[in-house]
């Protein structure tokens, strides 16, 4: 009689737990506003030209490539 009204007590005291559920808020993440332009920076040095390389020999091959014409962009 003492463990069964042990067991039951156990049993309604997990089952009131289980039923104790925690509210969750959602918190909305910050949105990034960007802030006003700054100064333009000082203009670039002009890179130096690279050395040129040796110039190719002709081919020997009779192959053709083809290469299929650039399509209209779609409305």
């Amino acid at each position: 009689m003492n463990r069964s009204i042990l067991i039951s007590v156990l049993l309604a005291a997990s089952s009131l737990a289980a039923c104790d559920k925690p509210t969750v808020v959602n918190v909305p993440a910050p949105v990034a506003v960007p802030g006003p332009a700054g100064p333009q920076g000082a203009s670039g040095t002009p890179g130096s030209d690279g050395s040129k390389g040796d110039p190719g020999k002709t081919g020997e091959s009779t192959t053709v490539i083809v290469t299929p014409p650039a399509s209209a962009p779609a409305n």
